[in-house]
Order: structure tokens, then sequence, then C-alpha cells
């Protein structure tokens, strides 16, 4: 019997499935930095608008219904991000809280005074703007996608993580390797990121994507779950050597939240062993584990624990720096200083007694950052997205998609994202970014009903 030809809507999401699983791959090699000035940055985005125009060329439509909330909430950060670019005539920006230097400047100059946006660094909300473009192409090519493809997306991101971990062992075992598409911290166990702390928290996504895609319940593909369980203690161990005291602690949350998801799978499995197996297995993997937090410690190489009881130079900087960073925030607010200016702005108000070789780029509390620089309208914003969150993994796990589907994974991954940007600021690099977009998508296409997602995938005709 002949094969009935492809619809356009099975070509664009084959076509959408292949271009996010190659610009994931790019994104491993070259998007694990946040700064502007690394050449990894350049390569992602150059990709990003390559692959978006590929779509545009070669794709049916944009299913930006089955997104909708996600688009949104993404085209409103864009257009605030924006509206920072837009030049301001003079009575206006220099009455805005903070720009007293800058009206300063122009008068000692005996100039009159030009318009300029709200950003007071145009060039860093530049590109803050274009960083944008990584979340566009994720969301577009994500929108496209059918569920077991997204299934298939999250093999991949397990994939790429336990890819980054071979590099972690690697480092760990103290061979040096450097990608001249990041900047690399020196001795650190930091995977395919420049920073341990994003890199961990990458780990720690692992830990909670082996169990729920391990065990998800393919009766077919019994060695899924041993696959699954296997990888858990050389993750454990990684998020162990990175040095990352918060990214080793979300990797237990994950593995925790991840055995929540899947116990009725996990008991499932255990209950059609034997009794004597089944109490193998579970031993095996619980010393297993713990063989690995002991190998750390004996190889002197357990730095997330060791950093628990020590301070060193950064973290003393961080924190003698903090009052200076709520100075600068209620200095500022409630317009804000512009998106991606944290460093001119710590910069104009750092002490003397702080000014050191060490450069001090971020706020290191992602949350404080955004409210610094974007002001009453970035409260505003992340308000809405945290209501959205809660009230749509509520209806998920109201209809029991959320314990074992893609609402559950979603909604845990941007926990333990959120989680992470309280002392670091992980949503910075590409890499996270694009986690970040695919669990927003998740945990929506996760909430949906399988009806609900039909009549999105198929809305009726005009």
């Amino acid at each position: 019997m002949p094969r009935s030809p492809a619809s356009p809507a099975d070509l664009s999401a084959r076509l959408s499935f292949w271009l996010l699983c190659v610009f994931l791959v790019i994104l491993w090699i070259a998007g694990g930095a946040s700064r502007a000035d690394v050449a990894g940055q350049a390569v992602v985005r150059f990709f990003a608008w390559a692959f978006l125009i590929v779509f545009v060329l070669f794709s049916a439509r944009f299913e930006w219904r089955r997104v909708k909330p996600v688009a949104i909430f993404l085209g409103l950060a864009a257009l605030l991000v924006f509206l920072q670019l837009v030049p301001l005539p003079p009575e206006v920006w220099t009455a805005l809280p903070g720009r007293e230097l800058l009206k300063g400047a122009a008068e000692v100059s005996d100039q009159p005074q030009p318009w300029r946006p709200l950003s007071i660094s145009p060039s860093a909300t530049v590109n803050a703007l274009g960083s944008l473009v990584v979340p566009t192409l994720v969301l577009i090519l994500c929108a496209q996608l059918t569920r077991e493809q997204h299934w298939r997306i999250a093999a991949l991101l397990l994939a790429l993580i336990f890819a980054g971990c071979l590099l972690g062992l690697l480092q760990f075992s103290g061979a040096n390797f450097d990608n001249p598409l990041i900047n690399y911290q020196d001795a650190a166990v930091s995977g395919n990121f420049a920073n341990r702390n994003h890199f961990a928290l990458f780990v720690a996504i692992g830990c909670l994507l082996a169990l729920v895609w391990g065990l998800r319940g393919d009766h077919d593909k019994k060695w899924k779950p041993i696959v699954a369980i296997g990888v858990l203690p050389l993750f454990l161990l990684i998020a162990l050597a990175t040095g990352s005291r918060a990214g080793f602690l979300l990797s237990i949350l994950a593995i925790a939240t991840g055995l929540f998801l899947t116990r009725s799978v996990l008991l499932q499995e255990l209950r059609a062993l034997p009794r004597w197996m089944a109490l193998t297995v579970l031993a095996f993997v619980f010393l297993a584990m713990v063989g690995a937090v002991i190998l750390s410690f004996s190889l002197g190489r357990a730095v997330s624990i060791d950093r628990a009881f020590e301070l060193n130079a950064a973290e003393d900087l961080r924190s003698q720096a903090f009052p200076y960073i709520i100075e600068a925030l209620t200095r500022y607010f409630p317009v804000g200083s512009g998106f991606g200016t944290f460093d001119p702005v710590y910069r104009i108000g750092e002490p003397d007694s702080l000014l050191q070789p060490q450069y001090f780029n971020r706020a290191h509390n992602d949350w404080l950052e955004v409210i610094l620089d974007g002001g009453i309208a970035g409260v505003a914003l992340l308000t809405a997205v945290f209501v959205w969150i809660a009230v749509t993994a509520f209806k998920a796990w109201r209809r029991g998609e959320g314990s074992r589907g893609l609402a559950g994974v979603g909604t845990v991954a941007l926990i333990l994202t959120m989680l992470a940007s309280v002392p670091d600021y992980p949503g910075r690099t590409p890499m996270i970014m694009a986690v970040i977009m695919i669990a927003a998508i998740w945990l929506h296409v996760g909430s949906q009903s399988s009806h609900q997602a039909s009549k999105t995938r198929n809305p009726p005709p005009p």
C-alpha cells in the first residue's frame, strides 16, 4: 500500500526537530559563556539567525498558538529591552533617577544635553536584546514539535549533559581543555561552561532528566531504566567536583524530585523483579552514589563540600559588594538602569576599599540584577511569570500529567534554575537560556490535554 505524502505540518515538525537538534549541539560547543566579548556568542547568534531564515523559507507556518503564553512573555521581555533603547528628550531622561553623572558630563563640557535612551549603556542593552535571538529560535522550533519529538529532545539534552560530564571527568582528572569559544576558569571542573555554577545546574537538570526519561514507562525499552540509574553516580560525582555548593544541593534536590515524579513506574519496575534482585539493585545504586562521594573525599576532589567550610576571595568580594548593589538598585528604581548595564553601574558606585584586580561583572543574584536593570517593569514581568508557572503547574498536577509527563520535568527544571539564580546568573548563558525556554514549553505543552493540543496544532480555518 503506497504511503500517503507527509502533510505540511509534519514536514515542518521534522525540519524544526532537526534544526533544534543541531542548534543544541552548537550551544553545547559554543554557548556556555555569558560574557558578551567571547567568540562563542558570535557563533551562537550567527547560527540562530541562519536557522531562523531557514525556518522562514522552508516551514509552512509558525504554530504560535501551541506556545502562546511563553511567546507572550518572551515578546514582553524583548519589548521591555527595546523600549530602554528608545531615545528620550533631555527634559525626560535627566529627570530619571540615577542619571546625575551623565547629566553632569554635558554640563562640564558646556554642551547641550543630547537625547539619550533610558539605558545608561546602550551598547550593553543592545547586546542584551541581541541575546534574545537564542530563546526566540528555540521557541519557534519547539512550537512545531509533536509530544514524541519533545521526548526525543529530552533524550538529546540528556546525552549532551552526559557529554559535558565526560568532559568534566577529564578536567577532574587534571587534564587541560581549552575551548577558544568560551572563557574557562583555570583548574575548574566546569565541563562545557565557563562558570562551574552554571555547569553544576546543567548537571542537576541531567539528574532530573535521567530519572524521568529512563522511567517514563516504555515497556518495550527495558534498557532505559538501567541507563538512567547508571549515570546518576557519575552526575553526582561531577556535581561534587565542580566546587559549586548550590549545584551539589540542586543535584540532590533534582534526584529527590525525579524519584518522586517517577515513583509509580519505579515501584512497578521493582515489583516485576524478584525480591532479592530488587533489593540488590537498590543497594547497588545507593552504594554507587555513596561511593562517588567517598571517592571524591579520598582524592581530595569533593570541592563542593570543601568550599562549604571556607570563604575565598571572590565570595568575600560578593558579600562586601552586596550593600552597594542594593544601594544601586534603590538609586535607579523604579525605571532601572537598562538591561546588561550592571558592569558600568557597579563601577560608578564602587568604593575605593573594594578596588582590586578581580572582575566583578554581575550581581551574582539574577533576581536583584533584573530589578536593577528593569526597575518596576522587570518586577511586574517576573511576577507575571511566577504566577503563570504556579497556575500552569497546578493545573497540570491536578490533571495528573505533571507527575509523569513533560509538565513535571518542565516545572522542576524551572524551579532548579530559579534557585540557581539566587547566588549566580545561569540564565545569562545561551545554553541555559535554551533549556529555560524548552522547560517552559514543556510545562505549557504538558499541561494541555491531547484534545487541546490537537486543536492548537490544527486550528479551524478562518
